[in-house]
C-alpha cells in the first residue's frame, strides 16, 4: 500500500557578493545600501588613502590591494557583482576583464560613453571578445536622473536588483545611466 507523504525542505542560497573596484565617495552609499539588501560586500582598492575600514564600516572587507588579482582569487560566481567606479583605466581595465573571464551575473562600469569607448579600447587589445564586452553595463545603473554620490549608487543598486530578479530588459536602462565622469 502506498501512502502519502508530505517532504518539506527549505533551500539556502549563498548570499550575493558585490565587489566594488573603487573606493570613492559613490562606493560609500552603495556598499550600505548593498548591505541594507543583503549582500556580502568588498570594497576593493590598492589606494590606502581611500580604502579604509574607518570610511566603510558595513564592508565585510576592505581590501588594499590591486582589484584584478583580488577577483581572480575570489571565485566569481553567478552570486557575485562586479562595479568598477574609478574611472582609471589601470584600475577599471584588468578588473573588467578579470570579471569577464568569470561568470559573475553583474558586471558595471561608473563613466561616459566616451570613458567606456576607451575601456572596450583596452579590453580588446587584452584579448576579450566583443559578446563578452556587451556583458558590461556602461554606463552603470538605470537611467534615474541623479547626479550626487548617493544618487549614483542608488541607479546602480536598482539596475543590480532588476539584473538579480531577472528583470534587467535593456527598455529599463532607456540607453543610458549616471554618467558622472571627470573625464
Amino acid at each position: 500500500r502506498v501512502e502519502d507523504v508530505a517532504i518539506f525542505f527549505e533551500a539556502f542560497l549563498p548570499a550575493p557578493r558585490l565587489f566594488i573596484v573603487g573606493a570613492t565617495h559613490t562606493a560609500i552609499p552603495l556598499c550600505r545600501m548593498a548591505k541594507e539588501l543583503g549582500f556580502w560586500v568588498a570594497v576593493i582598492d590598492p589606494r590606502s588613502a581611500w580604502a579604509g575600514v574607518e570610511r566603510f564600516p558595513e564592508a565585510d572587507e576592505v581590501v588594499r590591494a590591486w582589484p584584478d588579482e583580488i577577483l581572480a582569487k575570489a571565485g566569481l560566481d553567478t552570486f557575485s557583482y562586479v562595479v568598477t567606479l574609478t574611472h582609471d583605466l589601470k584600475f577599471d581595465v584588468p578588473a573588467l576583464a578579470q570579471a569577464l573571464r568569470s561568470d559573475a551575473r553583474y558586471i558595471g562600469a561608473l563613466g561616459s560613453r566616451r570613458t567606456h569607448e576607451r575601456r572596450k579600447a583596452k579590453l580588446r587589445q587584452a584579448g576579450v571578445s566583443e559578446d563578452r564586452l556587451d556583458l558590461i553595463h556602461a554606463p552603470v545603473g538605470l537611467d534615474l536622473g541623479g547626479q550626487e554620490p548617493e544618487e549614483i549608487a542608488l541607479a546602480i543598486v536598482a539596475e543590480i536588483q532588476a539584473v538579480r530578479y531577472g528583470n534587467h530588459r535593456r527598455s529599463l536602462r532607456a540607453g543610458s545611466g549616471p554618467v558622472h565622469d571627470g573625464d
